[in-house]
């Protein structure tokens, strides 16, 4: 596995080993890429397989689901052309104008200790633009997008166990000492399991203040059920049930687990991790899933 180096930046001996995630964590993909996005794989999927839009629409979340990538789905199930399917979806006239990004995020950054990796399910060339409109590439080490993600079994994506394990032994780095910050949290579920820690960033999650006004009100569980799980400017490659999670996540009494603005350093233990080093399958009584450390709306948090 081939692992991209966007810039030069000079290894930092220590830990963490920080896995950021690129849309909808660094910048607010829900703006204005992701529904043009949505929008061509479902035209893609027309015309490849001959289906209508509707078929396509519901094709298309269901590849998500099952395989973390609709591509990975495509490849898979139907033999597509993965440069093409890549190339089409992810073409822009100019990206310029629609990348969105909270303010100082590159000095927030540079000042953030530890080694710095992008890890997103991505293409390499769409990756990298975006890096650079944010002012961030020579900020990552490594820039490990789908195209890096392929092995002997094919193409891979998020949350693939296998890939993360390549990736961190060709990064030197091990499970316990690395980060994932991420806005899917299917992704953060599945890699929590391995022994990394995780970071959930809601900050760009599209209609996460409507859900959060609907908990006030009618709690948690009725919450994502009025909010509607299918949201047509989501995260292509997100699991559709993150309305919900938001919600209980909002009510975590005070002093649970990591606070909002504490800072994750390198010997933090996991808080739902037993005196055996095993994990609790089961919420606190916060309401906190095991699966996520900390949930935090900006970069600066970390």
């Amino acid at each position: 596995m081939k692992i991209s180096k966007p810039g030069r930046v000079r290894r930092q001996p220590g830990r963490p080993v920080w896995l950021f995630d690129l849309d909808n964590t660094l910048h607010h993909a829900s703006y204005a890429i992701f529904p043009r996005i949505n929008i061509a794989m479902t035209d893609f999927i027309m015309r490849e397989l001959g289906l209508d839009r509707a078929e396509a629409d519901a094709l298309r979340t269901d590849y998500t689901r099952r395989y973390g990538t609709v591509l990975v789905g495509l490849m898979r199930r139907h033999g597509i052309d993965a440069a093409a399917f890549l190339d089409e979806v992810h073409h822009f006239d100019s990206l310029s104008g629609l990348v969105r990004t909270e303010r100082g995020l590159a000095r927030t950054l540079r000042r953030l200790p530890g080694r710095k990796v992008l890890f997103t399910n991505a293409p390499l060339t769409y990756a990298t633009e975006v890096l650079g409109l944010l002012g961030i590439r020579k900020v990552f080490e490594r820039v490990i997008a789908v195209e890096q993600m392929r092995d002997r079994r094919g193409w891979q994506s998020k949350p693939d166990h296998g890939m993360l394990r390549r990736t961190l032994r060709a990064l030197q780095a091990r499970h316990r000492d690395a980060v994932l910050v991420e806005d899917t949290r299917s992704h953060l579920k599945a890699y929590r399991r391995t022994g990394l820690k995780t970071v959930w960033m809601v900050g760009h999650l599209h209609g996460a203040r409507r859900v959060e006004e609907l908990a006030n009100v009618f709690g948690a569980q009725r919450a994502e059920r009025l909010a509607g799980d299918a949201d047509p400017n989501a995260n292509p490659d997100a699991d559709l049930g993150l309305a919900g999670e938001l919600a209980q996540r909002q009510f975590e009494a005070p002093g649970e687990g990591f606070a909002e603005g504490a800072t994750m350093g390198p010997d933090v233990r996991h808080p739902s991790a037993d005196a055996s080093g095993g994990h609790a399958q089961r919420r606190g009584e916060s309401g906190r899933p095991h699966y996520i450390d900390r949930r935090i709306r900006s970069i600066k948090s970390l």
